[in-house]
Formats: structure tokens, sequence, C-alpha cells
């Protein structure tokens, strides 16, 4: 946010108070399209990422039940081949630093270590931060901050939506996770497992390490993405109306490694693998959203804002809508444009877009993503709908294109109708297998590889292909709870 306002207008006094003393690793390490664009062609930051981190190679995902007893007997979901489109998976700590440096290399005030206490909200006036600072830890400092605007960017924690409660769960969507850095993690690209997996090694001719590979479940998935240096980031998501987690006595990093093994791919790729020392992490409740996104002198932008679900890593590109919107809406209101109606707008934008993003994407997800049959048509319909709705248009507009998030434009009606309606259908249908002992059942020895998409026409055979298969499962299956009245996919 500090390097678009001061991009803009250089004569800007921008402050940034910064809680930490450096940069730890935190979750988010996966980008995808949109926000790779943002970070590589709007920040400038594509050198930077190309030196420092991996370049990401799409998502694979990982099915078992009880026939499979090895890697190469599990269902696979993922490309044949490399990635089209950038994407990186990022170490935040570094990144997260960098981006901070060309802030404060850029001309902005940097306080660190600093955080805020409390923030006075006056519209149309200025906003004065309450704050403490490195050299007065225990109390606020002698002189508060004065500002026309105020950007909250203090991600979980929320400050604004809390403190002026703003702050509303998503009880929809109970979700937890559980994760940490690991070492020893199984390359998924090695030589041993060439050899002990030949037809499974040759089957996907790009590579499977970089990819975010998932590991699925009946009520839940795990992520494992690779970071610069060898560690890796993995971690469990899961839905607390499906899934219940250990609660003995051991230590949270044995029990998540004792759920990852449960599952016969982790069992391989985890059997030697061990979470760092001191970062097992857990986070219940992860939906949330506020009321409010802006007002006449402030702007809440990335997680301080809302946050859906790690599923398909849409956190930074949520990130990429905010920060571009809310700096254009900083600058009008400094040029001195009439700011009510662009507040106005900016709210109703993003209460819509998160709850129709929501509601096509997420809601019920849980209910089928651990069918590879169900989630095969899912996820193609999801991820070519994403490319030609949502990728294509910053290739064809520009950064611009980021001044309107996910859902918000009335084009978009259709598009968010048809995927409500297959994500409704595919977690009906997922009941009814599960009712009649069907679920995960071709979740062994099956294989669904795609060859890649662009942010074009071409990608509407794929969308094309989706809606056949899911026409297919509606007619051979789904006849069954047409007519059935919805009941929620909360039972264990």
């Amino acid at each position: 946010m500090a390097l678009l306002l001061l991009r803009e207008r250089p004569d800007l006094r921008v402050v940034i108070l910064e809680k930490s003393t450096s940069f730890p690793r935190r979750v988010g390490e996966a980008t995808v399209e949109v926000s790779s664009y943002f970070l590589s062609r709007v920040l400038g930051l594509t050198q930077f990422l190309n030196e420092t981190q991996l370049a990401k190679q799409g998502m694979r995902f990982w099915f078992a039940n009880e026939h499979v007893q090895k890697l190469d007997e599990s269902s696979e979901i993922g490309g044949r081949y490399l990635a089209r489109l950038p994407a990186w998976q990022v170490d935040r700590s570094t990144l997260d630093e960098e981006v901070l440096r060309r802030a404060a290399a850029a001309g902005a005030v940097l306080h660190r270590p600093a955080k805020a206490i409390r923030v006075t909200l006056k519209p149309g006036g200025l906003q004065v931060i309450d704050w403490q600072s490195s050299e007065a830890p225990d109390r606020p400092a002698a002189t508060p901050l004065r500002a026309r605007w105020v950007v909250d960017a203090s991600g979980f924690s929320c400050l604004l939506a809390r403190q002026e409660g703003w702050f509303q769960r998503n009880a929809d969507h109970p979700t937890t996770a559980c994760w940490a850095r690991w070492t020893g993690v199984q390359d998924w690209d090695s030589h041993e497992l060439a050899q002990r997996f030949p037809q499974w090694s040759a089957a996907c001719q790009g590579i499977r390490a970089t990819a975010t590979n998932h590991l699925v479940g009946d009520g839940w998935w795990a992520w494992c993405i690779p970071l610069k240096g060898g560690d890796y980031s993995v971690g469990v998501v899961f839905d607390q109306r499906r899934v219940e987690w250990s609660r003995d006595s051991a230590p949270l990093g044995v029990r998540l490694k004792e759920f990852l093994c449960a599952h016969p791919v982790g069992r391989e790729m985890f059997a030697h693998a061990e979470p760092v020392a001191g970062d097992v992490k857990w986070r219940a409740n992860l939906a949330y959203s506020s009321r409010h996104y802006a007002g006449d002198g402030f702007v809440l932008v990335g997680d301080a804002a809302a946050f859906l679900d790690p599923f398909y890593s849409p956190g930074m590109d949520w990130l990429s809508y905010t920060v571009t919107r809310g700096s254009q809406l900083i600058l009008a209101g400094l040029r001195g444009e009439p700011v009510k109606p662009l507040v106005d707008r900016h709210n109703r934008d993003f209460t819509q877009a998160y709850e129709r993003w929501f509601a096509a994407i997420y809601q019920d997800k849980y209910d089928w993503m651990g069918d590879f049959e169900l989630m095969s048509v899912g996820f193609q319909l999801d991820l070519s709908l994403y490319y030609i709705g949502v990728v294509s248009q910053p290739v064809k507009q520009g950064g611009a294109a980021l001044l309107q998030p996910v859902f918000s434009l009335p084009p978009s009606e259709g598009p968010y109708r048809l995927m409500r309606l297959y994500n409704r259908r595919l977690a009906s249908m997922a009941r009814e297998r599960r009712r009649r002992g069907r679920f995960g059942r071709r979740n062994d020895h099956q294989r669904f590889l795609l060859n890649g998409f662009l942010p074009d026409n071409s990608t509407g055979r794929a969308v094309l292909t989706g809606l056949r298969h899911w026409l297919m499962l509606e007619l051979t299956e789904g006849w069954r709870t047409w007519f059935r009245a919805r009941t929620a996919g909360a039972t264990k």
C-alpha cells in the first residue's frame, strides 16, 4: 500500500508501524496467477522473486481409500506439464522484508518495532493513532500520530474491525488449521521414487515437487509447499463438523504428523520428516469478515479486512484487490474528490465479493473435496472459470483490473450463479454417496492430468468438458437428490 501511494504521490508522508523486529515465517506461501501478477507486474518484484523464491508448478491432489497402500495407488489430480503462467512458492519472511525495505526506500517513515494500540476515527478529519515504540514498550508514545488516512494492514489481528465491533465470524464455514515448517520431507521428483514407482513417475512430464501438493480426505485437506533452502510448509485444514482432531496429550507437532501419516501418501512423504521446533501453529474458526472495509479516513486491506479459506490460496488475491482499490480511494480523497460515494461503492463491492466468493467456491466444499471423481469435475470447472473470468482480466487490462474485486461487476452474475449451483450439486451428491457407502469409490488407481490453462477462449473447451462430466453425474446419480430438501453437511 505504501509503495502504491508513494509511486503516485512521492510528496506524501507515509508512516509505517511494524511490530516485529524481523518478519517470522508465516503461512500464505503459495501465490496464484492474480497475486503473482500483482507482485511481479504491479509491485515490480519479478527479479527478486526469481532469485530468492521457487517457481510454483500449479496444484496437485492425492486421494486415498481402503484400497490405497502405496504412493502409486493414490488417485491423482494435477498438471501433466509445467505451468503456463508465473506463480511462486514464497518464504513470507524474506518477501515481506523486501517489500518493507522498498517502501522505506521509496520514502515511507518506518517505526520498528512499534505497534498501534488504538485508533480514534474521525470521518473527514484527522485520525489519531495511539502507539507504542521500542523506546517505551510498556506505554503509549507521548505523541500520538495524526493522519488524514489510516490503513489497517494488521493481518489476523484485525485491529480496526475488532476495535469498532465490525468483526464477524463466518459461522457457515467452521474450519481449523494446524501447520508447521518441516525438514526431511521426501522429494516428490527423487530418483528413489522414480525407481520404485516408474509408471507413476513417468505419468507427469512436469515437476511435482514445486507444486502445492494436497493430501485430501473426507472433510479435510493438507498442503505441502516447498520453500527455498529445502524446508517445507505443511499443514492441515479441516471442517470442524466433519473431523474430530485428536485430543490426547501428545505435543501438537506429533499429532499433526500422525494425522498426515494416516494418509498413504503422507506416510510416504513424511515418514522421516519432522516439524521445526517451536514452529507448530494452530488457528480455529478461520473464516471471517468485517462489516466495513473503508470509511472517510480509513481502509482495511488484506487479512485485516477478511479471510475466506486457504484452499486455492485466495488470501494474496484478496490482498491484491484491497490494496489496489484502497490506494486509489485514498488518492481520490487527497485530490479533494467526494469521498462518500467512493466509500459506499468500496464497501458494497467488497462485501459482495466476499459473500459471492464464499457461496460460489467454499460453502460446503469440505463435503465433497475428498472424493476423486467429484473433485475432478469441480476442480476443472473452478480452475477454468478462474482463468476465463479472473486471470484474463489483468492480462487484458493490466493492473487496472485489480480495481474490481471478483464477482463485483454485473457480467459476473452468470458465472457466480453457475459456480454456486455446481458446487451445491456436488455437495449434495457427496452426501448421497456417503449415505450409500459410495463416497471415495474411485480414490484409488485413477489419474486426472490436465495439459494446463490459458487466460483466453481456448480454456472454454475445459469448461465445456467439465460441464459435460457434471451433466453425466447428474443423470447417473444426481437425480437421487433433485427433490430432496438440502440437509447440512455437518454429520460426521
